[in-house]
């Protein structure tokens, strides 16, 4: 039998993982650009409906139906993530919105600024204790998004209604005893009832943009799923073989990647106000990435103690 690995050979086998799931996520822009002709209500129905045969398959191969089964008659887990499943309803619908309407900058702050939120839930909802660093950084962070008050205030709500509804949605995925994929596949079966009718819909009304009017679009829209379901499973390997901490130092290559090109493959327009607010987000981030190594060291040197 073979010694289990090392804390950092662990985080190695992590690694790339969890660099494939935040690559898609921060290139995933260029996807969904190419749906840009169909209404983003279809788009979100029609990533639903595809997004659950594919859950299935993975679950079954990974010997987890079981699992769904189980929360799915569990009444408490149930009322827990239909209000995760409408969180993420409207994470998405925001998120291919801010896309469809040239507003990915926005969108990457949204990002950037969810793993602060994340501290500030924790802090109010369990309890959790702020260090004086964090502290700092979430006030930095703040004074940025009080900067765009003055100046961006119509693309402000995307930022905000992006880190918040994720915010909360990993709030309440953290207390619900169900697994990541198990949990993503409740919450699509409990969305697909409005999934299949606002489908239904678009099919009915054939406006001649969404599902059923091109072979293209139509296949695009099929891997919705696929673009979906891929990397929360990536995800979730990453997060079994490394640490939540070093996990959140490689969360901020979405939002990296979704800036750099709104900025050179959108060309949008990139407003002082907005330049400022992003330095203090950094700047921010910087703050809370060193609290976050920090302890990390700490920890470790605990260990070899």
């Amino acid at each position: 039998m073979s010694a289990p690995a090392a804390p950092s050979e662990s985080q190695q086998n992590g690694l790339p993982f969890a660099l494939a799931a935040y690559g898609i996520w921060g290139f995933v822009p260029l996807f969904f650009k190419l749906l840009a002709s169909v209404p983003p209500v279809e788009v979100l129905a029609q990533r639903i409906v595809w997004s659950l045969p594919l859950c299935f398959f993975i679950m079954a191969f990974r010997q987890q139906i079981a699992d769904y089964l189980v929360a799915l008659r569990d009444w408490r887990v149930l009322r827990m993530l239909l209000a995760s499943a409408v969180l993420i309803a409207v994470n998405w619908l925001v998120y291919i919105y801010s896309i469809f309407t040239d507003h990915v900058l926005a969108a990457s702050l949204g990002y950037y600024l969810n793993p602060l939120v994340n501290v500030m839930l924790g802090m109010v909802f369990l309890g959790e204790r702020l260090s004086r660093l964090q502290m700092v950084a979430v006030a930095i962070a703040a004074v940025g998004v009080a900067i765009l008050l003055g100046g961006a205030l119509d693309t402000l709500w995307i930022s905000l209604t992006l880190a918040f509804s994720f915010g909360f949605y990993g709030l309440l995925r953290k207390v619900v005893p169900v697994g990541s994929l198990p949990g993503l596949a409740i919450e699509t079966t409990l969305l697909m009832p409005l999934a299949l009718a606002a489908s239904a819909w678009y099919l009915w009304i054939g406006d001649g943009r969404g599902f059923g009017s091109d072979p293209k679009i139509s296949l695009l829209l099929m891997a919705g799923g696929i673009v979906t379901a891929v990397p929360l499973l990536l995800f979730a390997t990453a997060a079994r073989r490394m640490s939540y901490a070093a996990l959140g130092f490689v969360q901020y290559l979405a939002p990296t990647l979704q800036f750099l090109l709104s900025l050179f493959v959108f060309a949008e327009p990139l407003k002082p106000v907005q330049l400022a607010c992003f330095l203090l987000i950094w700047i921010s981030i910087a703050v809370f990435s060193f609290d976050m190594w920090r302890k990390m060291r700490a920890d470790r040197m605990v260990e070899i103690a």
